[in-house]
């Protein structure tokens, strides 16, 4: 051989580290990827169920406090006054929640009902895998017993 040709055996010269192999980086990269779409798609499905649960809640809530409005008090009515029955109007809130599948409660303040329907867990069907297995739901609403018609719509 004669001096100063020095090749290595890889033919690029004597600098160049020996090649490393990259066998199995594509399934690196690929587990990784699928990890964070399983996490995509979980927000996806899970957060869409929470969201559909969320205003499911407030419509039962919703209902229960027209249901718990609706109780008036007929010794107010009869005096010209707009007042809902508080044991009438608790029972009918308590009792449209129940029926509904989610408990809660109730509490009139002279014409006005406010209802809370008792927080529930939803499970969770893709998050699982990443270790949160349920949402919490819960919802409020209030509803006033009025007389007649109040303002003219617009």
């Amino acid at each position: 051989m004669r001096q100063g040709t020095r090749r290595s055996a890889g033919g690029r010269g004597p600098w160049c580290k020996a090649e490393r192999s990259e066998t199995g980086s594509l399934t690196a990269f690929t587990a990784i990827f699928m990890v964070a779409l399983l996490g995509v798609g979980g927000l996806v499905v899970d957060g869409g169920r929470f969201l559909a649960q969320r205003q499911a809640a407030i419509a039962e809530a919703d209902q229960a406090a027209r249901a718990g409005a609706s109780a008036l008090d007929t010794a107010s009515l009869r005096e010209g006054s707009v007042t809902v029955d508080p044991v009438a109007g608790v029972d009918a809130a308590e009792a449209s929640m129940i029926a509904a599948g989610h408990p809660g409660t109730a509490s009139v303040n002279g014409s006005v009902v406010s209802v809370t329907v008792s927080a529930y867990r939803v499970p969770t069907a893709l998050l699982g895998i990443m270790g949160i297995t349920h949402f919490t739901v819960s919802a409020t609403a209030q509803a006033t017993a009025v007389h007649g018609v109040a303002a003219a719509d617009s």
